[in-house]
């Protein structure tokens, strides 16, 4: 029987250095007997030449567009607003099974060329738990960006600059702790931050980037289901300095904040990073923003505030991207056991759920799904 054709595309979001794929894990795969295809990438955090030493193949940057229809097509994030139909098995993350904006559009895309979508962010276990999710590292960087955030808006105006990804975690806890000593003789006192979902991967990563950067462990309130169970929106969030949204919806609830709960002369709160980052999705708990922000520009501010400080927003999608070869080995690590199942992947649980799915979303489409 032949091999299974791995081809893990070059990554084109900006600045998105992660990768699915690590060396260590292609290596593992390659032992399995897959053939590994590695698109050179002026972005990866690894650079060709670790892919190249264990044995995988470097191919062109962006061939998987024209790799045969058999290649399983390997990425993280999702793919660029094109019209053709895609004809692959598309393992990513494409953000178009909780009607975000124009999910319609991106979906269609593949049953027009006969393609599959294999969606990173529904691959689950028998339990429903996710197999593989950046989780962790994303609350990590969110709560990280939002104490510098905190600090800055103490002293300066204009809003907070653009960052870029760091070479390991070390290095940013010696920024964050250095802008909290900053932002903190400021105020005169450190600040207040409540985390939503702190028993979960990415509320988890949240509490550990806030304790490593030396925010004091009564400063950090850590709320979970048992605490939202009541139904918010919550006075507690304004009375914080810095608001991290760690849950995950698939459903709606009552908003945790909203325009009204936070027109009130006592509010502390200055900084919210909604880390789920779902902007568009009609299931955010945090209906006070529309626009997803970026590394370049990492704050948009809250309007319609007639009262209290300034607020702002941080809400990027692939935040894991701020610590990305950690991040990327501790996600492509968990990931590896179900990869190791693809060339029998209607015989495997994970795989059949993530295929039938996508069959359930594709039965949703209009009859004339629009194109882009």
């Amino acid at each position: 029987m032949a091999p299974t054709i791995l081809h893990l595309r070059s990554e084109t979001k900006h600045l998105e250095h992660r990768s699915a794929l690590t060396p260590t894990t292609a290596a593992e795969l390659i032992k399995a007997g897959y053939v590994v295809n590695v698109e050179r990438s002026p972005e990866r955090i690894f650079e060709d030449g670790e892919f190249e030493k264990i044995g995988a193949t470097l191919v062109p940057e962006g061939s998987w567009e024209e790799s045969p229809k058999d290649h399983i097509i390997i990425g993280l994030k999702e793919l660029e607003e094109k019209e053709f139909p895609l004809k692959h098995v598309h393992v990513q993350f494409a953000h178009c099974y909780k009607q975000q904006a124009g999910w319609e559009s991106v979906l269609a895309r593949f049953p027009r060329g006969g393609g599959t979508l294999l969606d990173l962010e529904f691959l689950v276990d028998d339990r429903g738990r996710r197999v593989a999710a950046f989780g962790f590292h994303a609350g990590f960087a969110g709560a990280a960006l939002a104490v510098e955030t905190w600090a800055w808006q103490l002293n300066h105006t204009e809003p907070f600059p653009g960052v870029s990804s760091y070479p390991n975690e070390d290095a940013l806890i010696a920024d964050v702790k250095a802008a909290l000593e900053t932002g903190a003789k400021k105020a005169g006192r450190m600040p207040q931050v409540i985390v939503i979902g702190a028993l979960g991967r990415c509320g988890s990563g949240a509490v550990a980037a806030l304790r490593k950067a030396g925010v004091p462990e009564e400063n950090i309130i850590k709320w979970d289901m048992a605490e939202t169970a009541v139904g918010g929106p919550f006075k507690e969030i304004a009375e914080s300095d810095i608001f991290v949204n760690c849950i995950y919806l698939t459903s709606k609830i009552p908003n945790f904040v909203n325009l009204e709960s936070l027109q009130t002369p006592d509010r502390k709160l200055t900084v919210v990073c909604d880390v789920s980052a779902d902007t568009t999705s009609p299931f955010t708990p945090v209906p006070i923003y529309t626009v997803a922000t970026t590394f370049d520009n990492p704050t948009v501010p809250v309007d319609g505030l007639k009262i209290g400080p300034p607020l702002s927003v941080i809400s990027i999608d692939h935040l894991p991207s701020l610590l990305p070869r950690e991040a990327s080995e501790a996600f492509s690590h968990d990931l590896l056991p179900s990869l190791l199942e693809l060339n029998d992947r209607h015989n495997s649980p994970v795989w059949s759920r993530a295929e039938k799915l996508f069959n359930d979303k594709v039965a949703t489409l209009p009859p004339s799904a629009p194109e882009k």
